[in-house]
């Protein structure tokens, strides 16, 4: 195997989407077509048939076999597929049993290192058994907490001398650095089905693939969240949190604006803006000031606030309260976001805290929690799981942005795309 595989791996539910998306992705330079796990569960062997009948090209069925593989194999094989994955963690008489019936039916056999616990020593094993391919794979859920598969990708190409497979959210740039490696397959999923244009997609991961030449840059994991957030939007974030409330009543005074940052908290009573003013001394550059008021009758913010806020770089204020010299702030064009405009200003009382956790609009924020605010709201990311849900609002806004090229482009709907209807809930 000389030239380096472009894989397309369609994870989709909708057969119809699937045919149609790997049919660009051809026209783009793959090589072979996937029939992912989720599609062959929604539409079972049929994904299989109908991606062999349309497309004169290898076809992958990622079956995740962990047991009775000879008889998924078979099914599999029956099917059309060239190549069927099962799972490394499988007994060893299961990896026997599915080489069998591959070689029985012609197809190849490509096991998947996904979650086995030293994939080293399971691919020196494996590669032992006859198998065609191994699969260095990091799934969808791993690849959010940031698990990386170019780590074990290395080892295993110094290991094996089968051709070896990888896969697990690569970007261009990475699947560049797989390629000079030495990695004989390489899987993309998202990054080119939930494309906008899948065709140049494919064609900018042909092109990456074939030069081998990569260009990474580094980013520590603040930089790469901070990156990720200001791609999304809240709603995105919402989204991608189960359908998580935002801040309830908190809107912005100047429309268009997006904040992101770290939450710097303070406590206050309705109109002491002393904790509020001294926030801005321990906030960093880049931080969000969240303020939680006891009250909204009297402000706790205004325009020399605002313009120290300005002097120290803060990203933007969020105020469980009232604010005040609207005008003026909207003319600074800076974000504030809040409960209530009133004229009226309180006392510097110093009553109150910084750093401490709060409950703002109604949803808990702890120092150091991440803030993303634009027009549609204010959701709040707790700082333990930020990356994560950083990774999976950008998958929420690839699906959303190939389904708009769906409508745009083809002239359908929501409800015809998605096969609304087929998936109601069984009453």
């Amino acid at each position: 195997m000389d030239k380096v595989i472009l894989q397309v791996a369609l994870d989709l539910l909708e057969l119809k989407r699937a045919v149609e998306i790997g049919r660009e992705a051809l026209e783009g330079g793959a090589d072979w077509i996937e029939a992912g796990t989720p599609l062959i569960k929604s539409e079972g062997m049929n994904a299989v048939r109908e991606l062999k009948k349309s497309f004169d090209c290898r076809i992958v069925a990622d079956m995740k076999t962990i047991d009775t593989g000879k008889a998924e194999i078979e099914m599999a094989a029956r099917s059309g597929a060239d190549v069927v994955i099962i799972l490394g963690l499988s007994a060893d008489s299961t990896i026997r049993e599915s080489v069998k019936a591959a070689r029985k039916y012609g197809c190849e056999v490509m096991v998947d290192l996904m979650n086995t616990s030293d994939p080293v020593k399971r691919a020196d094993e494996l590669s032992a058994m006859d198998i065609d391919y191994l699969n260095v794979h990091v799934g969808i859920d791993e690849q959010m907490v940031g698990v990386d598969p170019i780590v074990n990708l290395k080892r295993i190409l110094e290991k094996v001398s089968i051709p070896v497979a990888v896969a697990g959210g690569l970007d261009v740039e990475r699947a560049a650095l797989c390629s000079s490696l030495g990695a004989k397959v390489i899987i993309v999923g998202s990054n080119i089905t939930k494309s906008g244009n899948v065709t140049r997609a494919a064609k900018n991961f042909r092109k990456a693939i074939d030069s081998g030449v990569s260009k990474i840059k580094r980013k520590n994991m603040g930089e790469e969240i901070r990156e990720i957030l200001l791609q999304v939007s809240t709603p995105n974030i919402s989204d991608a949190m189960h359908r998580a409330y935002a801040m309830r009543d908190i809107r912005p005074l100047i429309s268009g604006k997006k904040i992101v940052g770290k939450a710097v908290t303070v406590l206050t009573m309705d109109g002491d803006w002393a904790k509020t003013v001294e926030a801005i001394d321990v906030a960093e550059k880049g931080e969000i000031i969240v303020i939680k008021c006891s009250g909204d009758n009297e402000a706790v913010w205004g325009e020399l606030a605002t313009s120290s806020c300005i002097n120290k770089g803060i990203e933007g204020v969020v105020i469980d309260g009232a604010v005040r010299d609207v005008d003026d702030i909207r003319e600074m064009d800076f974000p504030v976001f809040a409960k209530r405009e009133v004229p009226n200003a309180g006392e510097s009382k110093g009553f109150g805290e910084i750093n401490v956790k709060i409950y703002c609009g109604g949803i808990e924020v702890n120092p150091g929690d991440w803030i993303v605010a634009d027009d549609n709201g204010v959701m709040v990311l707790p700082k333990q799981q930020v990356y994560e849900i950083a990774r999976r609002s950008l998958e929420v806004k690839k699906h959303e942005e190939r389904i708009r090229a769906e409508i745009a482009g083809k002239g359908r709907t929501l409800a015809d795309i998605v096969e609304l209807y087929k998936w109601e809930k069984v009453q």
